[in-house]
């Protein structure tokens, strides 16, 4: 254990209590949480303490301002038991990156990576062996100084949280493309893992859950004629052979599954295209039938196949193909994510 990290271990796991083989998506808490407090213009207090309710005053200024941030990731175990990480630092980075977009102090990388390894280390028996299960680590930073003033907090805290999960999507998924409401606009936070790019897509993804799809695909803020991202995941489109997606920018998430599949598939030999792809192009290939594919591609779903997509009132669905890219591509990211392949390009980290 690093020996700057304070260690309050529970006396009781709760880990007996847990079906393993039945485990919902991020509704199952590990024993322990990571905690580090931004004070006096510094982080400090490193903290590995039972998970559990945290202390706010009601003038804390996450409440009223919004600052708050975070990353997802997945710790994995391979056959012979070794604790598994994939592309920690990126997440690190990335977490960086929407801190200062939201006015938060930088994380030291020390603190990220020292803090993760060691709460993994303590509460190793809660990552899931079961084939399509993993430990989903959910980093975090929010502001709790306090005040009404409309400015940005002077303390924060980082938490890292764990949760043993099965699959985040069960079943056919299919997916709603947006004609009225935007999620991103250019020179906003759309890059960032802020939280409330999330709170401001619920009320048009419950209004698409209403007509009976699980996801919206979000389209550009003026035009609403170019495909961006969905809700939880980068998209994918394959229009014959050719598999396309949108490039990153202040709106889009640069996910790091997303860029691991660009590198996986065309290592492969697919032909990739990263470029802007207009709804009505989606549109007449699934007319035509070149529509091939759709897919998502994040942390939580790893790639998730879309059935069928809705359109100003009409629904299209897509083939169901054997050997299909996304298949393909997903048996190889999650093959050097658990270590049943060779990493060649060195994203894999054992602890």
């Amino acid at each position: 254990m690093n020996s700057n990290i304070k260690i309050n271990p529970i006396q009781n796991s709760r880990i007996d209590s847990v079906d393993f083989n039945n485990l919902p998506f991020g509704k199952v808490f590990s024993d322990h949480m990571f905690v580090c407090d931004y004070k006096d213009g510094k982080w400090q207090n490193p903290t590995i303490e039972a998970y559990g309710p945290i202390e706010l005053n009601p003038s804390a200024k996450i409440f009223h301002y919004g600052q708050s941030i975070f990353e997802g990731m997945k710790a994995y175990k391979d056959a012979k038991g070794n604790t598994l990480l994939f592309r920690p630092l990126d997440n690190c980075k990335r977490l960086n990156k929407s801190a200062e977009r939201m006015a938060i102090p930088q994380l030291p990388e020390a603190v990220f990576m020292d803090g993760l390894k060691n709460l993994l280390e303590i509460d190793n028996a809660w990552i899931p062996t079961k084939e399509g299960s993993s430990l989903y680590i959910r980093p975090f930073i929010f502001a709790t100084g306090n005040g009404f003033h409309a400015s940005p907090s002077n303390e924060y805290k980082f938490i890292i949280a764990t949760a043993p999960s099965g699959a985040y999507f069960a079943g056919k998924v299919k997916v709603l493309i947006e004609e009225k409401y935007a999620r991103a606009a250019n020179g906003g936070v759309g890059f960032a893992k802020a939280g409330g790019n999330y709170a401001a897509q619920f009320y048009p993804t419950q209004l698409a859950i209403e007509r009976g799809y699980n996801q919206v695909i979000w389209t550009d803020d003026t035009s609403h004629e170019y495909i961006e991202e969905a809700g939880a995941m980068n998209i994918f489109v394959r229009i014959n052979d050719t598999l396309i997606t949108s490039p990153t920018s202040d709106r889009i998430l640069d996910g790091i599954t997303r860029k691991s599949i660009l590198q996986i598939a065309k290592d492969s030999g697919l032909h990739v295209e990263e470029r802007k792809i207009t709804v009505t192009e989606v549109i007449e290939a699934a007319t035509n039938g070149n529509l091939k594919e759709l897919f998502g591609a994040g942390t939580a779903a790893v790639i998730s196949p879309i059935s069928g997509f809705g359109f100003k009132g009409v629904d299209y669905d897509l083939p169901e193909l054997e050997n299909s890219y996304a298949s393909q591509l997903k048996k190889k990211i999650t093959d050097i994510q658990t270590n049943k392949t060779e990493d060649p390009y060195g994203w894999r980290i054992q602890l």
